[in-house]
C-alpha cells in the first residue's frame, strides 16, 4: 500500500462526507475512524477535510491540479471497497499529473 504515502503528491486535498447517525454512513464513519490518523502521518500537509452533515450521503472527494475534482459516492460500500475507491482516486491523480 505506497500509495498510500503518495496521496500528498497526487492531490491537493480530500473530502469525506457523511451523516454522523445513519446507517448509510456507517462503513465510511469507521473507514475515517480506523484510517486518518494513519494516513494523516503519511501525508502531514495534504488537507484531509472531515465533513459531517444530518442525512448527508457518505462521499469522498478529491480534487487535483487546476481545480479538477473527482467524487465516489460510498453508500454501500465496506471499508475495504472505500479504501480501494481512495486508492483509484489517488491513482487517478498520479495519472494526471503524468500527462
Amino acid at each position: 500500500m505506497a500509495w498510500r504515502g503518495q496521496l500528498s503528491k497526487n492531490l491537493k486535498e480530500l473530502r469525506v462526507l457523511f451523516c454522523q447517525s445513519s446507517p448509510a454512513s456507517s462503513a465510511t464513519r469507521a473507514f475515517v475512524e480506523k484510517n486518518y490518523q494513519d494516513l494523516k502521518a503519511l501525508n502531514p500537509k495534504l488537507p484531509f477535510l472531515i465533513r459531517e452533515c444530518r442525512g448527508v450521503e457518505p462521499q469522498l472527494w478529491a480534487r487535483y491540479d487546476m481545480g479538477v475534482e473527482r467524487g465516489v459516492r460510498l453508500e454501500g460500500l465496506s471499508e475495504p471497497q472505500i479504501l480501494k475507491a481512495l486508492e483509484d482516486l489517488a491513482k487517478a491523480g498520479a495519472a494526471a499529473t503524468k500527462a
